[in-house]
């Protein structure tokens, strides 16, 4: 399904949700690790960012997965999800070629569960904790979310996360991932470390975004709609895939961020 939305609205709606009065703590460079890891480079890049309501309870958590093609990045707050009565939760992990597949996809998990059994400390509530981020992070975001594996390694159950938002992510097996192999980075790949192929029925709630499809990567928006139709024809009801028009890559993320919000938004309700 291809959705198009005026970005006008959705501006209007983001200045709305910052104009709340709420006083918003950040406390940086936590450890999500265990204390006895000798690695240097896990114990450098192992940290995350906690951006929290102050003296609420039981708030939603938004886990922010950055991009940077597995290479590069840092973890980072982007001001569309700020003020918005959410905490955010921003972990850097691993990267090529320091590090190689499947670390990037152990760190982001070994995060994840980091918040499912820390965040209630902090006033949020552990029930209500979404995966997002972009274009690597995406992906990242994706593969945490169907393969089970991952979280179950530390005693977490992937299926009690809110929902999966996955902005300009991939869907087949990570370019840098291929690049690893030897493999050109535009020629697809779908094996266990692409998220198409780790669909199943029982998904949480997925809302899918990527750039214009004249704009994007090679075949970003495409690879999208195949995993959509992947989740539907395992029963998955609850899946959406926008389609931001006019909007590149790098740049899809702004409204892509306020797409995610208004979305959150609507499934706390549920």
């Amino acid at each position: 399904m291809k959705t198009k939305f005026i970005l006008l609205t959705l501006c209007m709606f983001a200045l709305t949700l910052s104009a709340q009065q709420t006083t918003y703590k950040h406390e940086k460079n936590i450890s999500y690790i265990d204390a006895a890891e000798k690695d240097e480079y896990r114990k450098e890049r192992c940290v995350l960012d906690v951006y929290y309501p102050e003296g609420k309870k039981g708030f939603t958590t938004v886990v922010w997965l950055h991009g940077g093609g597995l290479e590069g990045g840092q973890k980072d707050l982007p001001n569309e999800l700020k003020n918005k009565g959410v905490a955010v939760v921003s972990p850097n992990y691993r990267l090529h070629p320091k590090a190689s597949n499947p670390a990037y996809i152990e760190d982001a998990a070994e995060a994840v569960a980091w918040v499912f059994k820390n965040i209630e400390a902090y006033g949020g509530d552990p029930s209500s904790i979404y995966l997002a981020g972009h274009s690597a992070g995406g992906y990242l975001t994706l593969m945490v979310g169907l393969d089970k594996a991952y979280l179950a390694k530390h005693g977490v159950d992937a299926d009690k996360l809110k929902g999966l938002i996955p902005l300009s992510g991939q869907t087949n097996t990570h370019y840098t991932i291929r690049k690893e192999r030897g493999i050109p980075m535009n020629l697809p790949v779908i094996d266990k470390y692409a998220p198409l192929n780790q669909v199943r029925a029982g998904l949480p709630p997925i809302l899918l975004v990527t750039g214009d499809r004249r704009l994007e990567m090679t075949a970003r928006y495409e690879e999208n709609l195949h995993l959509e139709s992947i989740i539907r024809s395992f029963g998955n009801k609850d899946v959406t895939l926008y389609e931001v028009e006019g909007f590149d890559h790098g740049y899809m993320a702004v409204p892509g961020c306020l797409l995610l919000i208004e979305w959150v938004r609507k499934h706390d309700k549920k």
